[in-house]
């Protein structure tokens, strides 16, 4: 019975009030930090806006909800539940295992102090290059569970040669053991928000389940068997996504992962300029499906009226046209009704008439003097060459160079394509220029919005941890230390192999708050101790030693360990099943939680070992300079 006690009402309700007063400071600043933590993801825009603004909002709502019920609800259901004899914090066999290994590790590491804040500086500057040598892309690729083959062959390509290459096609895509079901067109859909000329396949590559494949083999594996197999003389292959490919092109007007776009005036310069672009980045290590985008080399008909011909024999402009309307373009001869639908019946040559240009010669015009005379006799019947398509983007024709990026991250495949490009960019005429689209463009987008708002972010936690410490020494300490925290986080992300992107930089960001948040909770016990030897011993460098200090330090920051380490292992239960998660969307989910695996575990090191030791190098910079503490 000795490990319990009883505590009358009134002194409960007491310890309950001060505890909340105490607690309350920490939980509000806390709150604010976080949430100004996560103003860089509120500021995304574009996908990785509308991707992570949901995960943002529930944060800053449950954190904002959570603030409100521990200084109202949460007092008063503690005095209506803590009644009755109370166990000390030594009586918990878990506590006292925590103490027992912890208090001598702490004061190792007080004497020791320049030791442990050197190998917290050099693990720093280790992560910094391994930081610094990752790989940069947009957004981690995500496995959507099908593939999208998307090849484009010559502009000038018949509807039965199209047809003739996407029935070999798909049959070879389907003698791959693990393609379940494949389904191919050509050209576009009947919609008028589909552009695709007929000279690009677009055929969707369903995969059986991963447990029925080859062993050892990955879905990289099976794209690079079937671009293998796929190598059929005119066709440039094209290997993406069906989902991404659809945002892609909405977002950007390019349908592969990085696009060059070149502007200009003329459309056979366009095309010249986006030839030499494509040679350029053959050599460039990581580009892999590279298309120039047609602009010229359509056929055409050309059909010349000559007008000293069609005098002679008394015909006009519009008889002409007439039978060149009635036999190409078809004419109209009716509307069939359907219920509340209408359709137009046309008439026309048939397909293999109208391709053969000796017979569009001998096609017959019918004159009022001299009968039926071929239509060769009248004009000029040519096949020409023409703009396959025209785009236009703000006003200016518009080329583009398509590639995407394979067995190499996308920031260091585009710099170096970037550097191959320098020379080509000066030897541009006025009114022509290229700009780089895809997922560069978003990435970019996000990398700006990222460290525009980064100051903003830090000069807003710094103003918050020094109303809430009173102090701007140690709200700069604690905000330099915060790098330290995040060690863990640079280290797990380089040795998994993860290339930085935006959902890194959401981990990072989570982690960040989740730190400041620790270490705030960590120096409110630690001002605690220092009230408390100021109410014993006085607050005088006559009275307090440095061996005071130091033991009150240590007292501060072996109080309440139990919640911590408790904190820490939430946390890290919570976020290590995610690391073997297989399911669609696991791939963007673990760029996220790693960092903040690897810096949860890091940062409860620093918090607990590193700053009462520089909280205590603080306070012994009071005591010596001012004769006395300054309390928070």
């Amino acid at each position: 019975m000795a490990n319990y006690y009883k505590i009358p009402k009134e002194e409960r309700l007491a310890i309950i009030e001060k505890s909340c007063k105490q607690v309350s400071r920490g939980v509000f600043f806390s709150t604010i930090i976080i949430i100004a933590s996560f103003l860089p993801v509120f500021l995304l825009t574009g996908q990785e806006g509308k991707l992570f603004h949901p995960l943002a909002y529930t944060k800053t709502f449950i954190l904002v909800v959570d603030a409100v019920l521990v200084v109202t609800l949460a007092p008063v259901l503690i005095s209506f539940f803590m009644k009755g004899r109370f166990r000390g914090e030594a009586a918990n066999p878990a506590n006292r295992l925590l103490e027992k290994i912890y208090e001598p590790l702490i004061r190792w590491c007080v004497k020791w102090r320049k030791t442990v804040l050197g190998i917290n500086i050099i693990a720093l500057l280790i992560s910094i290059p391994m930081i610094m040598s990752l790989g940069r892309e947009f957004m981690p690729p995500l496995d959507e569970g099908s593939v999208l083959f998307m090849p484009v062959t010559l502009p000038d390509v018949s509807n039965s040669e199209v047809k003739r290459i996407l029935q070999v096609q798909d049959k070879i895509i389907k003698s791959v053991p693990e393609v379940k079901n494949v389904l191919g067109k050509a050209g576009r859909a009947n919609t008028a928000t589909d552009n695709s000329p007929i000279s690009m396949i677009e055929s969707i590559i369903l995969l059986k389940p991963k447990n029925e494949w080859r062993k050892g083999k990955t879905k990289e594996d099976i794209i690079n068997e079937l671009n293998s197999k796929l190598q059929i003389p005119g066709v440039t292959n094209g290997w993406t996504q069906p989902i991404i490919n659809r945002i892609n092109m909405l977002s950007t007007g390019i349908r592969t992962d990085v696009g060059v776009k070149v502007y200009g005036q003329n459309l056979d310069t366009i095309y010249a300029f986006a030839d030499k672009i494509r040679k350029e980045l053959q050599a460039v290590d990581g580009v892999k499906d590279l298309y120039v985008e047609p602009v010229t080399g359509g056929k055409y008909i050309d059909i010349d009226i000559k007008r000293d011909e069609i005098a002679r024999y008394g015909l006009s402009i519009d008889d002409v046209n007439a039978v060149i309307e009635s036999a190409l373009g078809g004419m109209k001869l009716t509307t069939t009704i359907e219920g509340r639908q209408r359709f137009s019946v046309n008439a026309r040559y048939g397909q293999d008439f109208r391709d053969n240009l000796e017979a569009l010669k001998r096609l017959q015009v019918q004159t009022m003097q001299f009968g039926p005379v071929p239509l060769q006799a009248v004009a000029d019947v040519k096949i020409s060459e023409g703009p396959a398509m025209i785009n236009s983007e703000n006003a200016l024709l518009r080329g583009a160079v398509l590639f995407n990026v394979r067995d190499r991250d996308l920031g260091s495949t585009v710099n170096d394509a970037r550097g191959k490009l320098e020379t080509m960019l000066a030897k541009m005429p006025k009114g022509y220029f290229m700009e780089w689209s895809g997922q560069y463009e978003n990435l970019i987008r996000g990398e700006r919005t990222l460290m525009f708002i980064l100051p903003v972010v830090l000069l807003i936690i710094f103003v918050s941890m020094y109303f809430a410490f009173h102090s701007a020494r140690e709200a700069l300490l604690s905000l330099i230390t915060i790098p330290f925290a995040l060690i863990g986080g640079a280290y797990m992300v380089y040795f998994w192999g993860v290339n930085l992107s935006v959902a890194v930089a959401v981990g990072f960001i989570a982690l960040f708050g989740l730190a400041v948040e620790t270490g705030i909770v960590m120096v409110i016990y630690l001002n605690d101790a220092m009230q408390q030897l100021i109410e014993q011993k006085g607050n005088s460098a006559a009275t307090i030693s440095k061996a005071d200090l130091r033991e009150y330090v240590i007292h501060g920051a072996a109080k309440r360990l139990r919640p911590k380490i408790m904190t820490v292992c939430v946390a890290l239960f919570g976020l290590i099943p995610i690391l073997y998660s297989t399911g669609v969307g696991s791939d963007v989910m673990k760029p996220i939680v790693l960092p903040m695996i690897g810096g949860v575990f890091t940062s409860s090191i620093h918090i607990l070992l590193v700053t009462p030791i520089i909280f205590l190098m603080s306070k012994e910079y009071e005591l010596k300079k001012h004769g006395k503490i300054e309390l928070n």
